[in-house]
């Protein structure tokens, strides 16, 4: 049985101001369905989370959230999932999001975002995978993060090979592109 494509999109709880960024996760949702490429996410049904779910949805496309008992409610967990996976807690959901992804891509989002992010980056950084990492750069985003890893490389703070660990796209086009699922 041949392997399945699963991307895993950690992106906002919250749409944000710019209605460019909700933009962005509808056209990524449906390339995705069209691309026959499984969606693993948050499983949330708020935010730029649950519009990228309901895109991809609305296109055939198979998504899968992964959402801790504790946001259940917080979150309103999506009910029209391909499949909804409640966890006891945020690592089990982490680790389940992690093992059932082919590649990562980030959108726009806030701290939950970069907690998730930067664990992929650290679990790639030592070793515990070898999975592709996109960051989709959508309108410079995510610049601030791109100075901040330059920060940390010069100042010495990490490997030198830190910025072959992830790549920065500039939109969803993009990342399908790079893509090598």
């Amino acid at each position: 049985m041949k392997k399945k494509n699963r991307l895993c999109i950690f992106c906002g709880s919250q749409s944000g101001h710019n209605p460019d960024y909700q933009d962005l996760a509808i056209r990524l949702g449906r390339l995705a369905a069209l691309h026959k490429i499984e969606l693993i996410y948050g499983g949330g049904d708020i935010g730029l989370m649950g519009i990228l779910a309901n895109a991809a949805l609305s296109e055939g496309g198979k998504v899968v959230g992964i959402l801790p008992s504790i946001l259940e409610k917080q979150e309103i967990g999506h009910q029209k999932l391909s499949e909804l996976i409640i966890t006891p807690n945020m690592h089990i959901r982490k680790s389940q999001m992690y093992e059932k992804s082919d590649a990562f891509a980030i959108l726009p989002g806030g701290v939950g975002t970069l907690d998730e992010f930067f664990e992929v980056l650290t679990w790639k950084h030592i070793g515990l995978h070898q999975k592709q990492i996109f960051v989709v750069n959508y309108k410079n985003y995510w610049d601030p993060l791109k100075d901040l890893l330059s920060h940390i490389l010069l100042n010495g703070f990490s490997n030198p090979n830190l910025k072959n660990f992830l790549q920065f796209v500039e939109d969803e086009k993009a990342l399908f592109k790079e893509l090598q699922l």
